[in-house]
């Protein structure tokens, strides 16, 4: 029998991956004004409070801009484009407007997106399994009655999934740079923690321990090689008493 359960918990931290795309004619150059755009990213998120440890480079790449003509000639290179991601932890979800304002004018033209998360979720991942464990509980004792038995002792029980839910609802709306000093509007809703379980149960009263009879074919099988064992012996009786006699 399965069993699902869940439960959820206001987050009180929030992921950002954001980061920083330039593009020139020139590797060197796309990567020159990477950086400096990326630094002024650093520098900004430093100024908000958040510390270097909560701060992880991601991804860095710098590829080539393609240029693929459609009279089938050769390709060739228009330019480079350079980006550099970072994943930023911010401990503070009433100061993730504002910071996400500030490295958007800080130069930050690539935001991958936002997850919210619980740092003592332990208790929460625990109320969940214990869901789990109930609604398996439940689902086979209706069974376990409805099929007039009576459910018995666990035999085995595991858990064969378990996974954590975006928050919901999440709503992040970028707004309009018109040199308003008003914060992109960040809510944070709930994080789902889910649990699943397998468990196996013994059933008790009735025929629920009995073995299942054979099949017709099966007894028919055992008839017939019983049968041809008794003819068999009896051709061998039969040999013996018309030996001649010395």
């Amino acid at each position: 029998i399965s069993g699902h359960g869940e439960s959820r918990v206001a987050p009180d931290q929030v992921m950002i991956s954001l980061g920083v795309t330039t593009q020139s004619q020139t590797a060197a150059q796309a990567m020159t004004d990477n950086s400096t755009r990326q630094q002024a990213v650093l520098d900004t998120l430093t100024g908000a409070g958040v510390e270097g440890a909560d701060i992880q480079t991601s991804g860095l790449t710098l590829n080539p801009m393609m240029n693929y003509p459609e009279n089938g000639t050769a390709p060739t290179i228009n330019g480079y484009m350079a980006q550099n991601l970072l994943t930023v932890r911010v401990r503070d979800i009433a100061r993730v407007g504002e910071v996400l304002d500030s490295i958007v004018t800080a130069g930050a033209n690539e935001m991958q997106g936002i997850r919210f998360i619980r740092e003592d979720s332990q208790a929460t991942e625990d109320e969940a399994l214990s869901n789990a464990v109930a609604d398996a509980n439940h689902r086979a004792s209706v069974m376990a009655t409805a099929a007039g038995l009576e459910l018995g002792p666990i035999v085995r029980m595991g858990e064969p999934q378990q996974g954590v839910n975006g928050p919901e609802p999440v709503m992040m709306r970028a707004m309009a740079d018109s040199g308003q000093a008003k914060s992109i509007p960040v809510e944070g809703g709930e994080v789902a923690f889910t649990a699943d379980v397998a468990v196996t149960y013994a059933l008790k009263g009735g025929e629920a321990c009995a073995m299942p009879a054979p099949a017709p074919q099966e007894t028919q099988a055992a008839a017939e090689a019983g049968a041809e064992g008794g003819a068999a012996e009896g051709a061998a009786d039969g040999a013996t008493e018309t030996a001649p006699a010395n």
